[in-house]
């Protein structure tokens, strides 16, 4: 579970929400699998609404050029993103999202990775917390505006009934180039050493090492 700040500026905030004002909304339940439809219970932009899938397209390029999504989530396909609205009272009960779903650019996608991208500053609601069940226990997640977080979709996960005010959010998946967590941890943790080496020589064989291993894990 990797919670990255600042995906989003401030103004780029004030325009999704400025758009999202102005779309339709429809039962979030529409878009979930049969067991996570039952403990669902959320607003979602209307997806077939040409200004919401022009607000998805944006958010995603701001996502995929952020460099430690890059460099932690390797993506190769992304789901099509969706905007959620929680209400006083409502909530996503316990689930898991589904191993397959379809892609953005068409056809079906290997879910990998799930991302919450937080829309709302938490202090204008209460509730709303993204609670991820981990080996060692639940972590939860209710960052600033503008911080998407991460975290493998084979994860049991919830999101907490808001009890005031209005929790928006953006939430997708994506297929990595690297099947595998404990394969993915490996890069990012070369990827961050050589970010910090000023020895040009150690660069360049952290630089080798990493390609070998993406030759070895990759997938085109």
């Amino acid at each position: 579970m990797l919670t990255i700040a600042d995906v989003l500026t401030a103004e780029d905030l004030a325009r999704v929400r400025e758009r999202l004002a102005e779309v339709p909304w429809t039962d979030g339940r529409r878009t979930a699998g049969e067991d996570a439809r039952r403990v669902k219970r959320n607003a979602q932009a209307d997806g077939g609404d040409v200004r919401v899938q022009a607000l998805g397209r944006f958010v995603r390029r701001a996502i995929e050029r952020h460099p430690l999504v890059i460099a932690y989530a390797r993506p190769a396909r992304w789901s099509n993103l969706l905007f959620s609205r929680y209400g006083e009272g409502d909530a996503y009960g316990l689930h898991v999202d589904d191993p397959f779903m379809a892609a953005g650019e068409g056809g079906r996608m290997r879910t990998d990775l799930s991302f919450t991208l937080f829309l709302s500053d938490p202090e204008t609601y209460d509730g709303g917390a993204l609670v991820v069940d981990v080996l060692d226990g639940e972590r939860e997640a209710r960052p600033a505006a503008g911080a998407l977080v991460l975290y493998d979709t084979g994860d049991l996960h919830r999101v907490t009934a808001v009890t005031r005010g209005e929790r928006l959010a953006c939430v997708g998946w994506l297929q990595s180039a690297v099947r595998g967590r404990d394969r993915r941890e490996v890069l990012f943790d070369l990827s961050r050493a050589r970010g910090r080496t000023t020895d040009e020589e150690s660069r360049l064989l952290l630089h080798r090492a990493m390609s070998n291993l993406l030759r070895m894990w990759g997938e085109g």
